[in-house]
């Protein structure tokens, strides 16, 4: 079969062109001209970056500081690009996303006028060969001071309030979240689209897994000159439909696509052969999605392919605030390291803007599903504008379009915090309640995507709309409201799309590089820490008050006296608080079937939200919640005067024959009781065993009783695999606390060269937590982790070519071990 990958067609008889390259701006008082023809051949001009934005551009120029942005909501931006290819004749001119207001010239004639950033459009043109586009760039500021129909609410987070009227990012106007950096200009791609007779255009494709694993897939495009869909080994003719050709595949025991902690994301190529030629048109993979409700009607979980999967990921913000990329290598590192991390679940939130395809193509490969919110948040909306209407309907579609054959899309949702705002202000379900969430994009999702699951908003479900045990909650319980950790237990958390914000510490050598200032009160450091508005209180107070919690420090007094310690406390704090949420929303009784960490990625250098730093670095939080994550996972619970529960989990497609060992360590060294058991834990599975199982005898585990003094201060799971001996999982408990469990141990580290790159076997006398590896030119696979004696722990440090070198030391730049 003579396939060809058709690398400058979209389909038969499409040629597209990217215009990347020859761009320049010029930026202008608003409204100093209204047509190219008004601009004075004098101008000082910027080379622009395309697909990219005005401040991205001003960046390159050196003209911009991300760390200290100005407003560019003020300005309009003229972009122009002259074309002297000699190509004449009818074109499409593509227009991918365009930020926000706009007006698109060709050859001085005004062929397109844009309000949204969100919407692609196809022009036609007629060039001539010798051609000029140019675009203008409204500014947005004055008109975010007119006045729209009357809102029943005013958010306080988003400013300013006009921006419900028109269909842009937030992102960059939220004060006390994220940079000040405001997006506009050709935001994504610009193509000029040359057509054949034969042309094939409005391709959508969708697929899905039937109950007895038959995969159904359709194909729908307009135009071309017919033929035959080949996909997974089976075959259909397209059929002509009402001015399309349809084709209807019926693949019995197709491989199903999984989450990557569930199964293998499996893909299929879909193929057309038409004319003698076959080309690839797409890629799907076939996957059954059902809501699990429970037996009260108010759980909100997800089967996939007839399995329950506990949903466990982080919030997405962007891979750049500045240029907002849509590439695959944009993309590609962070969403690796989510996928590395035992993430299956990515959300993007309704304050953010709508990623490419190439972002679900990623997904789609690494196994991560997608929760995607429709871009809106917190406003009351003028639902009875019906040009606003239509625009947001037109977003949708055209998401749903581009990304018709994704696997990975799971959950499409109404947007972020609507129903929550209106309800917090005491206004009732009917006022927050409307066509937008509950008629408009749901109708819109019944049709283009009847596979993926709907919620009208996030949260959503309860006796108010942000009750944390019915539906979809935003849970901060554990975190901003400063509930204890059992409170994750008694909250009754169904799914958290939001849970366990903290100002993250990053690692030193990103503060080193890029925010190299004395930390907590110095105003560049505060800068960085979220917060939210006219609060009296930051998420860097948040993470203080479990600072104290858990290791018993006054963090005011250990700043003064130990900076060094109280910045690797702080660096290690929200990861164990991360640890013991889901340790206790993963095991077997537990009522939560998911939850999303806010936020996957910081957007500046700091202690922002971010499990990973702006740079791409993770931070020590990512590697508890990578520990947090693990497909196959032990984790211990304290459950009072019944002991210390050992939960053993198994997410995998088969059956896992382990080791499950238990000891309790005296002064991190010596053990006062112990056990082990062989088991084999079955697929999708999660078990719970008492401690006292593992000894055969009672012991207070939990120390609970309190008959005496306490005899252990730290306890030890292990899962062990029964082939291999190798180490899957490890969890602990302090009955007294972590700060009775803080030894000085020796450490020792030995660095090994591996078929694949580097690994380093580190070795302790006594009971060490949060040991960390400081490694220049590679990225170890674990890190900040505790370490019991009597076992070396082997740590990958990746496949790097370069021997690396750095030190292992423990919190507090303790016992220092160079390698």
């Amino acid at each position: 079969m003579d396939i060809s990958p058709s690398p400058h067609a979209n389909i038969s008889g499409e040629t597209i062109r990217r215009l990347d390259s020859g761009w320049t701006m010029h930026l202008c008082e608003p409204g100093a001209w209204s047509v190219p023809g008004d601009l004075p051949e004098d101008l000082d001009l910027i080379p622009a970056i395309v697909p990219g934005t005005v401040a991205a551009a001003l960046e390159q120029a050196g003209r911009f500081d991300r760390d200290a942005p100005v407003a560019l909501d003020g300005i309009d931006a003229w972009y122009r690009l002259r074309l002297r290819d000699g190509l004449a004749g009818e074109a499409l001119l593509r227009l991918e996303g365009l930020a926000t207001l706009s007006d698109v010239f060709v050859n001085a004639e005004l062929v397109l006028r844009s309000e949204s950033m969100f919407t692609s459009h196809d022009v036609p043109v007629r060039l001539t060969g010798e051609d000029t586009i140019t675009i203008r760039f409204r500014a947005l500021a004055p008109e975010l001071a007119r006045k729209g129909p009357r809102a029943r609410w005013r958010p306080r987070m988003i400013t300013p309030a006009g921006l419900r009227l028109f269909r842009t990012t937030v992102l960059g106007r939220m004060p006390g979240w994220c940079p000040e950096i405001h997006a506009a200009g050709p935001w994504r791609p610009v193509s000029l689209i040359r057509r054949g007779g034969d042309a094939v255009t409005d391709l959508t494709i969708s697929a899905r897994l039937d109950a007895d694993g038959t995969g159904l897939l359709r194909v729908r495009l307009a135009g071309g000159l017919g033929g035959i869909i080949h996909c997974a080994g089976h075959s259909a003719p397209l059929v002509e439909v009402s001015g399309s050709f349809v084709a209807d595949l019926a693949i019995p025991g197709v491989r199903p696509w999984w989450p990557a902690t569930h199964g293998e994301p499996v893909l299929h190529e879909i193929l057309m052969e038409t004319g003698g030629v076959t080309r690839r048109i797409g890629r799907t993979g076939f996957r059954r999605i059902e809501v699990e409700q429970g037996t009260d009607g108010f759980d909100f979980g997800l089967r996939i392919n007839g399995v329950k999967v506990f949903c466990r990921g982080a919030a997405w913000t962007s891979a750049d605030i500045v240029r907002l990329p849509g590439g695959r290598e944009d993309y590609r590192p962070w969403l690796g390291k989510a996928a590395e991390a035992g993430m299956n679940m990515i959300r993007i939130g309704g304050t953010m803007a709508y990623e490419s395809p190439d972002f679900f193509a990623l997904c789609d490969e690494m196994g991560l599903m997608v929760w995607q919110d429709f871009m809106l948040a917190n406003f009351h909306y003028p639902m009875a504008d019906e040009a606003w209407m239509a625009l947001v309907e037109l977003e949708a579609r055209q998401i749903l379009a581009a990304t018709s054959a994704s696997p990975s899309m799971t959950v499409l949702c109404g947007g972020s915090e609507i129903h929550q705002q209106a309800a917090m202000l005491g206004l009732p379900r009917e006022v927050y309640e409307g066509p937008l969430t509950e008629d408009l994009l749901p109708g819109i999702v019944a049709e283009l995507r009847p596979d993926c699951v709907y919620v009208p908003n996030s949260p959503h479900g309860g006796a108010m709309p942000f009750s944390p045990n019915a539906g979809v909650s935003h849970y901060y319980g554990v975190g901003a409201y400063c509930r204890p950790l059992e409170d994750a237990r008694r909250a009754n958390v169904r799914f958290a799309a939001e849970s366990l914000a903290f100002a993250h510490v990053p690692a030193q050598s990103t503060l080193d590089a890029h925010l190299p200032v004395p930390p907590v009160h110095d105003p560049r450091w505060k800068a960085s820490v979220p917060r939210d508005r006219d609060a009296s209180w930051d998420f860097e107070d948040i993470r203080e008050h479990y600072l104290r919690l858990l290791y018993e420090v006054d963090p005011a007094r250990l700043r003064r006296e130990n900076p060094a310690l109280y910045l690797d406390l702080s660096r290690v704090v929200t990861g164990e608080v991360i640890e013991a949420t889901f340790a206790e929303w993963r095991r077997r009784d537990s009522s939560c079937n998911g939850a999303l960490i806010w936020t996957f990625q910081d957007l500046m250098p700091g202690a922002g939200w971010g499990l990973v730093d702006s740079t791409g670095l993770p931070k020590p939080a990512y590697f508890a919640a990578k520990r947090a994550f693990r497909p196959v996972q032990i984790a211990l619970t304290d459950e009072g005067t019944n002991g210390v529960d050992v939960h053993l989990l198994n997410d995998g497609a088969g059956d896992r024959a382990v080791v499950a060992e238990i000891v309790c360590l005296r002064d991190g060294t010596v053990p006062v009781a112990s056990g082990r058991k062989e088991l084999v834990l079955a697929a999708s599975s999660a078990s719970t065993i008492a401690a006292t199982d593992f000894f055969g005898a009672f012991f207070d585990t939990a120390y609970a009783y309190r008959f005496g003094p306490p005899s252990h201060n730290v306890t030890l799971a292990r899962l062990i695999d029964a082939e291999t001996g190798a180490e899957i999982a490890s969890s602990f408990h302090f009955p007294s606390g972590r700060a009775a469990a803080r030894h000085e141990a020796n450490l020792t580290a030995l660095l090994i060269e591996t078929a694949d790159g580097y690994a380093l076997e580190i070795a302790t006398d006594r009971f060490a937590q949060n040991v960390e590896i400081a490694v220049t030119g590679a990225e170890p696979e674990d890190n900040w982790f505790h370490l019991a004696p009597g076992r070396p722990r082997l740590v990958r440090l990746g496949s790097v070519t370069a021997r690396p070198g750095g030190e292992v030391r423990l919190a507090g730049g303790r016992g220092i071990v160079p390698f």
